[in-house]
């Protein structure tokens, strides 16, 4: 998307709460890859759905530094629960200190490891759920989590458009070729209904009939 585009969306979205400016700091600062936080127009989005949805437990698969758990934990009701997984031990434990200081800090779990091994140890009934971590497992983990995904629930995919590379032809990139392979594969999937949106890197919203 044009950045003159980009700047007027994020000029005319809502304003980022102090914390999260620290989060997008820090990270922009310190990170070697800060690209992959979601950022403020994508956060906001994430907020409301999870604000419309108002979800008891929220599954986030890829942590980074935080930005967007806190983003979903907006919406959770008053006993809501989010579960976090992040393989970097470090991205973790920066994720970590931005949680204890938030107002969620009592509702957010945070888990370090690899997501397919500790996704079935979560014994959920997932009203939220966010995927946005290793490319070549997108499928493997909502055939995982679909099962425990309410009816009317909400599974949102990040990177969908994977740079516009899902464009080429052919598609050269592996993870391009996953992310590709992902769509089409939830595109064909009649348990579910689905809309593609051009947000940043592009939004799979993926509905549980």
């Amino acid at each position: 998307m044009p950045q003159n585009l980009v700047d007027y969306a994020d000029k005319y979205s809502a304003t980022e709460d102090e914390l999260l400016v620290e989060i997008e700091t820090f990270t922009n600062l310190s990170h070697p890859e800060p690209w992959m936080i979601c950022g403020k127009v994508q956060g906001n989005f994430l907020k409301m759905i999870s604000c419309m949805l108002r979800p008891e437990n929220v599954l986030e698969i890829g942590t980074l530094t935080g930005y967007s758990a806190i983003c979903l934990a907006e919406g959770m009701t008053k006993n809501g629960k989010l579960h976090t997984i992040e393989k970097r031990e470090k991205d973790a434990e920066a994720a970590q200190v931005f949680f204890d200081k938030s107002r969620f800090a009592n509702q957010i779990k945070l888990h370090i490891g690899e997501a397919l091994e500790i996704i079935p140890t979560l014994e959920n009934t997932w009203d939220l759920i966010f995927i946005d971590a290793d490319k070549v497992s997108y499928i493997k983990y909502y055939e995982m989590l679909l099962p425990y995904l309410r009816k009317g629930g909400i599974i949102i995919a990040d990177n969908v458009l994977f740079h516009g590379q899902v464009l080429e032809d052919p598609i050269k990139g592996k993870n391009a070729k996953a992310i590709h392979q992902f769509n089409e594969y939830v595109h064909a999937d009649e348990r579910v209904s689905q809309v593609l949106l051009t947000v940043r890197d592009g939004l799979l919203l993926i509905m549980k009939k």
